[in-house]
């Protein structure tokens, strides 16, 4: 496993840690401080493991609002804890994150994954359809922009 994806996969399994258990403040740290120890000893890029949850809790406001509006008829206490925070994970690449690290089709891709492996049967269309919603709107609006 690509040291990328299994970094998302512990901040995956550490979001729904969180999540589950109420979203406690400065929990989050200490989940995946344990996580990455269970799930990757000796891995030796943590940095983008606590950058992106720390990046997740930071927009997560403007993060489930997004999901809102991507997925009006699934309120986002009714999304399962998976697909929920594969979605965080997934907006937070694709809105707040280094594209010329992580292009945005990169992001998708890598959420859809994600969903694959932990969500349920059909996890990996839900959050390609939220996220590919969520994609082109943004490239609808930065080409608008640029063609002003």
């Amino acid at each position: 496993m690509a040291n990328r994806h299994l970094s998302r996969s512990i901040v995956l399994q550490s979001l729904y840690e969180w999540d589950f258990w109420g979203k406690h403040n400065g929990k989050l740290k200490e989940i995946l401080e344990r996580n990455v120890q269970e799930f990757a000893p000796g891995l030796p890029d943590v940095v983008f493991i606590f950058d992106l949850a720390d990046k997740v809790v930071e927009k997560l406001p403007a993060i489930d609002a997004i999901i809102e509006k991507c997925a009006p008829e699934w309120p986002i206490n009714q999304i399962t804890v998976v697909d929920r925070n594969v979605l965080r994970i997934g907006i937070t690449e694709l809105l707040y994150g280094n594209k010329s690290e992580v292009p945005p089709k990169v992001a998708i891709n890598e959420a859809i994954e994600l969903a694959k492996t932990f969500g349920g049967e059909s996890s990996g269309r839900f959050i390609n359809g939220v996220l590919g919603t969520l994609y082109k709107e943004v490239s609808q609006i930065n080409g608008d922009m640029q063609n002003t």
